[in-house]
């Protein structure tokens, strides 16, 4: 199998650069949105929160290609890109004052013990759904350098078009000499407004034909790439056979990509979660330590393990060591708000060797 060639890092280029929609998230924290009196704001998007994380926890040098509608809510979103340490490359949209174009709403509370969290969107006349090939000028964005290339089945499920804009960044960036990846995030409420589980396998297979690394549990691959598989029990969560038995199927029929890699979840109760990571990579296989989680925001983990996993790949670390530093990071993710991480590459590297909860004097 061929092995991942990452691009050396070299002064000005940009380390990572994602692609994708960026929202904002309404958070009542326990309370259901039926009873809320008050909300949280966090600032997010599945293709954003990789370039945030590895941003400010990992200190890299990373840029988001987005929308950015020209009004207070954007204005609010786009302070908070400046804040993470993110370079933004946007397409402006005025706002007509009334139905937008809009930066999209996602409500999400946390739920507690045995009630689940709940997550619905407002994505009605979303900026980023009108983005299309042409928008962007690539070599302009990758004149300096770029390493990594990253992009979603969110942003790809937004409209006809966005899939053909992942397409053409791809092509580009792997032009410049970038690696490109790929996270399945399989959402079947956003698929299911305009052809379902069947245009979902008919876009995303055209993506991942520009595609090295993908990342997605075995129910990503199998729905997002049409592809039989066993059915996951709850007894079996933390046991990577089944994502292991996705993987001869997946290669067959996608020979090109060099890794492919997801976390393993146990939800006990909302609070209380196992946690582990596996990846294959270049025909070799790599799993984490699990630990069980008291979890104080779920949203997020798993773009927190696949940033300290690229994190790992374009650092130079092995393999199985970038698994654990995803694994950490996305372990520590969930400790705290936010869709984005608070986490140090200190606090990462030390849980990744096994640091406990003691106090730190």
């Amino acid at each position: 199998m061929a092995a991942i060639v990452i691009p050396p890092a070299k002064a000005g280029a940009l380390d990572l650069v994602s692609l994708g929609a960026l929202v904002h998230r309404l958070d009542p924290g326990i309370v259901p949105f039926r009873k809320a009196t008050r909300c949280d704001i966090h600032v997010s998007g599945g293709e954003f929160n990789v370039a945030a994380n590895l941003a400010d926890c990992f200190r890299l040098n990373t840029a988001i290609v987005t929308a950015m509608a020209d009004y207070p809510v954007g204005d609010l979103i786009a302070e908070r890109v400046r804040a993470m340490g993110v370079r933004p490359f946007y397409k402006h949209f005025k706002h007509n004052g009334v139905t937008g174009p809009n930066m999209a709403t996602v409500y999400s509370d946390r739920g507690h013990g045995v009630r689940a969290p709940a997550v619905f969107y407002n994505r009605a006349n979303e900026a980023a759904a009108q983005l299309k090939p042409g928008d962007f000028d690539w070599k302009a964005i990758f004149a300096g350098g770029v390493r990594w290339f990253h992009s979603g089945g969110i942003f790809a499920s937004l409209s006809a078009t966005t899939g053909q804009l992942i397409v053409e960044g791809m092509k580009a960036a792997k032009a410049a000499g970038a690696v490109t990846s790929f996270d399945l995030n399989y959402r079947e409420r956003l698929w299911s407004i305009w052809g379902g589980e069947r245009q979902a396998v008919d876009v995303i297979g055209r993506i991942v034909e520009h595609v090295d690394v993908l990342v997605g549990n075995e129910e990503d691959l199998q729905k997002g790439l049409g592809m039989p598989g066993p059915e996951v029990t709850a007894a079996s969560r933390l046991d990577p056979t089944a994502f292991y038995a996705m993987i001869e199927t997946v290669t067959k029929r996608h020979p090109h990509i060099k890794a492919v890699a997801t976390t393993l979840r146990e939800v006990r109760s909302t609070n209380r979660h196992g946690w582990g990571a596996v990846a294959w990579v270049a025909g070799k296989r790599h799993a984490s330590p699990t630990v069980d989680l008291d979890v104080h925001d779920r949203v997020g983990g798993g773009d927190g393990f696949a940033s300290g996993f690229f994190y790992g790949l374009l650092a130079g670390e092995t393999p199985a060591e970038a698994v654990k530093l995803g694994w950490a990071h996305g372990a520590l993710l969930t400790t705290f708000p936010g869709d984005t991480t608070m986490a140090t590459l200190e606090q990462v590297r030390a849980f990744a060797q096994g640091a406990s909860a003691r106090i730190q004097r």
